[in-house]
Formats: C-alpha cells, structure tokens, sequence
C-alpha cells in the first residue's frame, strides 16, 4: 500500500494483530475516532467496543473491552483489556455464557463474586451486541 498506517493490537492473552493498514476507526471514551496515515499524535482510552481495521482486502471488525489507544509518527498501538475478532465468536456458546454469567449476576450470597459476575455481564452483552 503506498500510503499506510502501521497498526498493533495487543490483548494481555495475545497480538491479535500487527501490519500496515489504510485506517483504523476505534471506540474512544470521548467518541469513536478514525487514525489515517500520518496522523497527529495523540493518546486516548477506550471504551468497550468495535475497532474496525481497514486493509485492502477489506473491513476486520475486533470487539475490545477498553484500553489505550497511542498514535505516534510511527502508527497505532491499542492496548487492549481483552478482545476477540467478531468472527471468532461463536453465538451459541456466547448466549450460553450470559445466562451463566447472569445467574451468578443475580446471586444475593457472596458480593464480590456477584460484582465481578455484574462487570463480566457487561462487557458478554456488549459483546453479543456488537454481533448484531
């Protein structure tokens, strides 16, 4: 490509990608943002979502719970918290895991298993909305 961007996206778990791309668009906690070659630097959190690579061959669509975003003269790097590409997940076993995870969500006896379950509900059902 004669004009890109490098792009890195990187999970605690894995690199889920690294390669020169046309465009990255992203979930900031201020709005969605669009990075383009040579953009001005700048730094931003994110907020679980949809990032969108932009190759040539087209459109890969990656859900991320949150992290950082950092545009440098060098390209884009997101650290992820978690993220999956869309077309790995399978939504049966998703539907399957948010009725486990809401069932924990609801249980009145133990507070600290019932937030964590509350928080891992969010991020399953932003998830399966982001399938749609």
């Amino acid at each position: 490509m004669a004009d890109t961007l490098h792009f890195s996206l990187v999970s605690p778990e894995r690199e889920l990608f690294s390669g020169d791309v046309k465009q990255v668009d992203a979930p900031g906690v201020e709005g969605e943002f669009g990075v383009l070659p040579k953009h001005a630097p700048f730094m931003t959190v994110l907020k679980p979502g949809v990032v969108r690579i932009h190759e040539a061959n087209g459109v890969t669509p990656v859900f991320v719970r949150g992290g950082f975003a950092d545009v440098t003269p060098a390209g884009l790097t997101i650290l992820a918290e978690e993220a999956v590409r869309l077309a790995d997940v399978d939504a049966t076993n998703l539907d399957a895991e948010i009725a486990k995870v809401r069932s924990d969500a609801a249980d009145p006896g133990d507070e600290t298993r019932r937030k964590r379950a509350a928080e891992r509900l969010a991020y399953l059902e932003a998830l399966r909305a982001a399938l749609n």
